[in-house]
């Protein structure tokens, strides 16, 4: 029996996998950049020229990057028999979305969704541990 355990965000995503013998500690980091969108005028007169910014293209990039960055993930948990996915703001809801559109397997395997803070590497652990009451 193999059971995962993964937190993520935007950044990194902490995978935990337990078997009856051993557990394993893996750390994948996402390559999803954070924008800093600038625009507004380029003098310090009010209605002044505005620059115009492309708010389409930076989420498409985002939204590219995210793919690859789940599909990344799906790959290192499809073994499981048992999955638990945990996480702050909004990834983790990103990430069980993606997996019912395009990993329904997968998908039939995630045992619940839940909030958590950031989180230290033992503290993940435990939290997977204690989930699976091993």
């Amino acid at each position: 029996m193999i059971n995962i355990g993964i937190w993520l965000d935007k950044n990194k995503a902490f995978i935990v996998t337990l078997t009856e013998e051993i557990e394993v500690f893996e750390t994948i980091t996402s390559n999803v950049e954070n924008f800093h969108i600038h625009g507004g005028s380029g003098t310090r007169f009010k209605g002044g020229p505005q620059d115009v910014v492309q708010d389409s293209k930076y989420l498409e990039r985002e939204k590219h990057q995210f793919k690859v960055y789940f599909k990344e993930l799906a790959s290192e948990i499809k073994e499981a028999d048992g999955i638990l996915i945990f996480g702050p703001a909004e990834v983790k809801d990103k990430f069980k979305k993606e997996l019912e559109i395009l990993y329904e397997d997968i998908n039939a395997k995630v045992k619940d969704v839940q909030t958590a803070d950031s989180m230290t590497e033992n503290q993940v652990k435990a939290w997977v541990r204690d989930y699976f009451e091993l």
